[in-house]
């Protein structure tokens, strides 16, 4: 029984000092997180397209290689 009260005594002061650090945060505005976001996707887009790029070469060295070669 007295570990239940225990117990419940943590919970009770762990949601009060995760309440105090939520306080603490200092929240992205609308515009800061549309910003962000936008430059994510962007970058996300470029590298995505390198790497497409990157393995059309590579496909079509391999391809050459092999016609070389007799494959």
């Amino acid at each position: 029984m007295a570990e239940d009260k225990k117990v419940k005594k943590d919970r009770g002061r762990w949601f009060r000092e995760m309440k105090s650090e939520l306080k603490k945060v200092v929240w992205p505005t609308p515009g800061k997180v549309a910003k962000n976001t936008a430059t994510v996707v962007l970058c996300s887009l470029a590298i995505g397209a390198c790497i497409w790029i990157f393995d059309g070469v590579a496909g079509l060295g391999i391809k050459t290689l092999l016609g070389f070669f007799g494959g």
